[in-house]
C-alpha cells in the first residue's frame, strides 16, 4: 500500500483477470478490493463476516439462499449491497462488471464453505495491486 491517492479506473485497467481481486487499500484491518467479474462465481458462505459490494461499472447479480428461500438481488452501477455473514451466496454477471468489496484482511474469496471452485474463479485472499 502506498500513501498516495489511487484512481480506481487506472487500477482496474492494470489487470485483466476475472474473479481475481486486487487489494486497493487497507482500512482498520479490512481490505478494500477491486475486481473485474463476468460469468458465475461459486456458491459460498462467509461464516464470520459480512461482505460489502459496490458496483463501479456494469451490473452484478447476487443470488442468496436465505431462510425464506432463494432470491437474487440486482446491482446496477453505483449500487451497494451487503451480504450478511452466514448467508450462502453466488455473485454473477452476464455482461461483466467492475466491483469494489470490503472484507477483513485474509478473507478467502470463496468463503469458509463453498461448492467446487471452477477454474475461472481465483481462490485467494486478494492480490497486491501492481500498477
Amino acid at each position: 500500500m502506498n500513501n498516495e491517492p489511487l484512481h480506481l479506473g487506472k487500477a482496474l485497467a492494470s489487470f485483466d483477470a476475472l474473479w481475481s481481486p486486487r487489494i486497493a487499500a487497507r482500512v482498520n484491518g479490512y481490505d478494500v478490493r477491486i475486481a473485474k467479474v463476468e460469468g458465475e462465481h461459486v456458491w459460498h458462505v462467509h461464516d464470520d463476516t459480512d461482505e460489502f459490494f459496490l458496483v463501479l461499472d456494469g451490473e452484478l447479480r447476487i443470488s442468496l439462499r436465505e431462510p425464506a428461500g432463494e432470491r437474487t438481488v440486482v446491482l446496477p452501477k453505483d449500487a451497494v449491497f451487503t451480504v450478511p455473514r452466514g448467508t450462502e451466496h453466488k455473485p454473477h454477471s452476464s455482461s461483466g462488471a467492475a466491483i469494489l468489496l470490503f472484507e477483513p484482511t485474509g478473507t478467502p474469496t470463496v468463503g469458509d464453505r463453498h461448492d467446487e471452485v471452477p477454474d475461472h474463479v481465483d481462490a485467494t485472499t486478494g492480490h497486491t495491486l501492481s500498477m
